[in-house]
């Protein structure tokens, strides 16, 4: 299986995906061309082709699963998929809605199709969306989503910040409600990072200041970027991803 899993498609100072291209190229491996999953955003073509244009460079062909008449068989013809960010709930919706959810998960599953995924896209190779950052816009038929890794991710993931005048809980707090319900670790992802999965290896990697693992019980540990992370391939979590 193999993954590339972004906290975010644009980074601070540089242009879409521009901070995480050399990862792209590498998980691309000689792949011509790619089909991008635009569902999250209400603007399907003009998101393919801020993709494409992104992905020119590598010499990629970027075709949209909205132009297929049936998404799910253009998912079994693709050298690649793209699932991009946006709103959580209304990518997995659609997802489920055209039959991408085991689509995807079979061929990437069986390590035949590289899968990139950024934000929404990356919280959709979790077992559920659970752990997005989203407003619920639309109702997915269910929660469960592609589980491409049997752990959770926050992208976006922000620290607290003491002299804030948001009252609210801030992130941590609410993983940490999170693992109140479920038994399973949560990998919070800072802006500019991303997590790369070859086989049963898993590292993250990223321009910025890495990541928090959250699990129940313990104190958010500190990751910084190169850390081996292969372990969380291996656990067994207690999770209901209906």
């Amino acid at each position: 299986m193999r993954l590339l899993l972004l906290s975010n498609s644009t980074a601070p100072g540089h242009r879409y995906l521009e901070h995480a291209t050399e990862e792209i190229a590498a998980l691309l491996d000689g792949a011509r061309s790619l089909l991008f999953v635009p569902y999250a955003l209400a603007d399907h073509a003009g998101y393919t082709a801020q993709v494409a244009t992104a992905l020119a460079p590598l010499g990629v062909t970027v075709t949209g699963a909205h132009t297929a008449s049936e998404p799910a068989a253009a998912v079994r013809e693709a050298e690649a998929v793209f699932v991009g960010g946006g709103n959580s709930f209304r990518l997995l919706k659609a997802l489920h809605e055209h039959g991408l959810v085991p689509a995807i998960r079979e061929r990437v599953a069986a390590g035949d199709l590289p899968y990139l995924g950024s934000s929404a896209g990356t919280n959709m190779a979790c077992p559920t969306l659970r752990t997005t950052n989203d407003m619920p816009i639309v109702q997915p038929p269910a929660f469960a989503a592609l589980d491409l890794v049997p752990f959770q991710i926050n992208p976006h993931y922000l620290d607290a910040k003491p002299d804030t005048a948001h009252m609210g809980e801030s992130r941590a707090e609410r993983l940490e409600q999170f693992l109140e319900e479920n038994d399973v670790p949560v990998v919070g992802l800072r802006e500019g990072t991303w997590l790369r999965r070859e086989g049963e290896r898993l590292t993250l990697g990223g321009i910025a200041a890495g990541g928090l693992l959250f699990r129940r019980g313990l104190a958010p540990e500190e990751l910084t970027s190169g850390a081996d992370l292969s372990d969380l391939l291996r656990g067994d979590y207690r999770f209901d991803v209906g």
